[in-house]
């Protein structure tokens, strides 16, 4: 499974927020065998996620989106969403009872924050989905999330992001299985080596040098026997340690 990763946000971008929502997915997908072959970001802007997501929905075999889902002025993923699938906002009963549910809970924690502001908020503004979606109830926030198509779409706050894929985890897994081998040799010299298994084997190789500790050579391929074979042979042309130091 190819998926491609797509953040929104403005904040993002000017880097006033650190993109971990983006890595931290890239590792789960993998760790389930699928391969992450793009990752993008974009800011909040309706008609550049919209054509974005139009092209990847047919170019990958998953999506996943992060980012602008919400009820706030600058939240537009919902909408663009929509567009990319040329489908109408709605709002489910089930998303609605949730979000209020949310809010409710929200007041009784902090009655004294809620009566020193005006916090009133449009509940259909952000329970909203694309009509058709399958939503993904929010267990550590107010804004749901959804798929669309082969599109995944989850709130850009990063403990939310990680409760929403744990419920749809298991729709990525793969064919893919890797091999990491850690060794205090420099790149340099273990160019050779790589390029022998690389031609030898139907298997990806990446090289990562780490200026702190080992250096890590990466293998990965489809057939479990053919990187485990590479691996064996990575081991007799380059020194191997058991762990990274």
């Amino acid at each position: 499974m190819d998926v491609a990763i797509l953040t929104v946000g403005d904040e993002v971008l000017a880097g006033d927020t650190t993109n971990t929502n983006a890595s931290w997915l890239a590792r789960e997908v993998t760790e389930r065998g699928s391969r992450v072959v793009r990752i993008l970001t974009v800011p909040d802007d309706r008609r550049l996620i919209a054509e974005t997501v139009g092209e990847w929905t047919t170019a990958f075999d998953a999506v996943i989106v992060t980012g602008g889902l919400g009820g706030t002025h600058d939240d537009v993923t919902a909408d663009a969403l929509a567009d990319a699938f040329g489908r109408d906002l709605v709002v489910a009963e089930a998303v609605r009872e949730d979000v209020l549910a949310t809010m409710a809970a929200y007041r009784d924690r902090n009655p004294d924050r809620v009566g020193a502001h005006d916090l009133e908020i449009d509940v259909d503004a952000w329970a909203a989905l694309p009509a058709g979606c399958r939503p993904l109830i929010n267990p550590e926030g107010l804004c749901p999330g959804c798929v669309v198509g082969n599109v995944y779409a989850f709130p850009g706050v990063p403990a939310e992001v990680r409760s929403l894929f744990a419920t749809v985890a298991e729709e990525f897994r793969g064919d893919a299985v890797s091999t990491t081998l850690f060794t205090p040799q420099p790149e340099g010299s273990m160019t050779e080596a790589v390029a022998s298994v690389r031609d030898g084997f139907d298997v990806a190789v990446g090289s990562y040098p780490d200026t702190e500790g080992h250096n890590r050579v990466k293998l990965t391929g489809t057939d479990r026997d053919a990187v485990a074979a590479a691996a064996d042979r990575l081991r007799e042309l380059i020194v191997v340690v058991d762990e990274q130091g």
